[in-house]
């Protein structure tokens, strides 16, 4: 079980953000080449310790920086077989109309497309002749409103569609996005100075006080093996929840009702007939 990732080559959008380098370090732990991305030089420097880790600097809201980003991941060779996104962004918090649109546009274009534009640098670095690997992450409103965060949510909502639609286009691709809960990461930050976050803002204080709680690096790394190692056909254009969904231990009965299911944990309308 060790070996799993051995020989196989992971890239990683944003490996510089918490979640990032938990799995950077956890991938190359487990025998894989990893090579991510970082924005600044501070950011990075946790994983400037681990030598085995190539690094190339990207800032994923500027489309310049990801063509050289993906011109500079060309140069190592490393064909990938497994691509993650760990890029996500909150603000601008507070209602649509009280923020300024210009940042709104940019926070959807951030959690989404810009994600996308990477993915599609990226499409001749896979490895050929292979089956690709591509996770994203969701966030809060995928089954009700999530107030005052519309464009993170919308972004997400639209990586959510997206995976569905590579998963009907490409059968070499096997795209997931998986929901993880609630964690203690730095992106809650920008929560806690948002004065227009309302209860969300103190319900975010009394998380972050809670040592051990939310969702852990290691579940959200088994459950990536778990969506690896079950493959397209059962997996592959679906939404998870790494807390709620039966995955662990092989998860036999979801994978049954993935079978049974095509609809499942994709994005429809609710009460449709």
């Amino acid at each position: 079980m060790n070996d799993f990732f051995q020989g196989k080559n992971v890239f990683i959008l944003g490996a510089s953000s918490d979640i990032g380098t938990r799995l950077a370090l956890m991938f190359a732990g487990r025998g894989a080449q990893v090579a991510g991305t970082y924005r600044t030089e501070a950011s990075a420097a946790a994983l400037r310790k681990h030598g085995e880790i190539q690094l190339i600097q990207c800032d994923a809201a500027s489309p310049e920086s990801i063509r050289r980003m993906a011109a500079d991941y060309g140069k190592l060779g490393m064909k990938w077989d497994i691509f993650v996104s760990c890029v996500g962004l909150l603000e601008p918090i507070g209602r649509f109309f009280s923020v300024d649109f210009d940042q709104w546009e940019e926070s959807v274009r951030v959690n989404s497309t810009a994600q996308l534009r990477a993915l599609y640098a990226l499409g001749s670095a896979r490895r050929p002749q292979s089956l690709n690997h591509v996770i994203f992450f969701a966030g809060g409103g995928t089954n009700s409103p999530f107030r005052n965060y519309s464009a993170y949510c919308l972004g997400k909502i639209m990586l959510i569609k997206m995976c569905e639609l590579l998963d009907d286009e490409d059968p070499a691709i096997n795209a997931v996005i998986l929901g993880s809960g609630w964690m203690n990461i730095k992106i809650h930050r920008q929560t806690l100075k948002s004065t227009a976050a309302g209860e969300n803002r103190e319900r975010t204080a009394e998380f972050l006080n809670q040592p051990g709680a939310g969702t852990s690096f290691e579940d959200v790394f088994a459950c990536i093996e778990w969506c690896v190692r079950a493959g397209r056909e059962l997996v592959g254009g679906r939404n998870f929840s790494i807390v709620h969904d039966a995955w662990r231990n092989g998860g036999p009965d979801l994978l049954a009702e993935l079978g049974r299911d095509r609809n499942k944990y994709k994005l429809r309308r609710s009460g449709n007939t």
